[in-house]
């Protein structure tokens, strides 16, 4: 198995498993290839990657897909009124439809996730997951991409998550490649600095 390279000067190691495997990649093949077999991917694919963004940037969807105390039938209302609402298309609301009444809704980011590592792998990109405490505004997306392209990753694909764990800065994993500058492992090494120096 492939082990990150931690390019912020820390020394922990973890293994990255490939986005598109387990439940996420299953569920996100099933929908890749609906998809292209009916000639509608890349509508189905923009759909995705809108839907990743509203996930990454609505706190109140991200409360209703995680709430495991809602009833199926409540849940899947209202997410399909949500995406009603933000107008997307059939497949991707017959799609949520069917990950809700499987009861994946707390999935469906890395399943979407794993949607757009499988369309890059087929186009022969690299998947860049940027974790960030709070959501990347369009200046940030830009220098980002600036960054990776001077770093090599001119074809890339990037995905972003929030984790307001993080506290502040960014985490970019590029294929087995770590780059680590949140607020929260600073704090950690400035930590374990302290303890080492006492």
């Amino acid at each position: 198995m492939e082990r990150p390279t931690v390019v912020s000067g820390g020394t922990t190691t973890i293994p990255i498993a490939s986005v598109a495997n387990g439940l996420p990649g299953r569920y996100a093949t099933a929908l890749y290839d609906f998809a292209a077999e009916r000639w509608l991917l890349d509508d189905v694919l923009d759909h995705a990657a809108s839907l990743r963004r509203l996930i990454a940037e609505s706190a109140e969807l991200r409360s209703v897909l995680t709430n495991r105390t809602l009833d199926i039938a409540v849940s899947t209302r209202a997410v399909d009124a949500v995406l009603a609402a933000q107008g997307f298309g059939w497949v991707i609301r017959n799609f949520v439809g069917v990950v809700a009444r499987n009861r994946r809704l707390s999935r469906l980011g890395e399943i979407l996730d794993a949607v757009a590592a499988i369309a890059a792998a087929r186009r022969g990109e690299a998947v860049a997951e940027i974790v960030s405490a709070q959501p990347l505004t369009d200046l940030q997306r830009i220098q980002i991409q600036a960054r990776l392209a001077e770093a090599g990753y001119s074809k890339v694909n990037i995905q972003e998550r929030v984790d307001a764990a993080l506290l502040g800065g960014l985490v970019v994993r590029v294929g087995a490649r770590l780059y680590d500058t949140s607020l929260n492992s600073r704090l950690t090494r400035l930590h374990h600095a302290m303890k080492g120096a006492a």
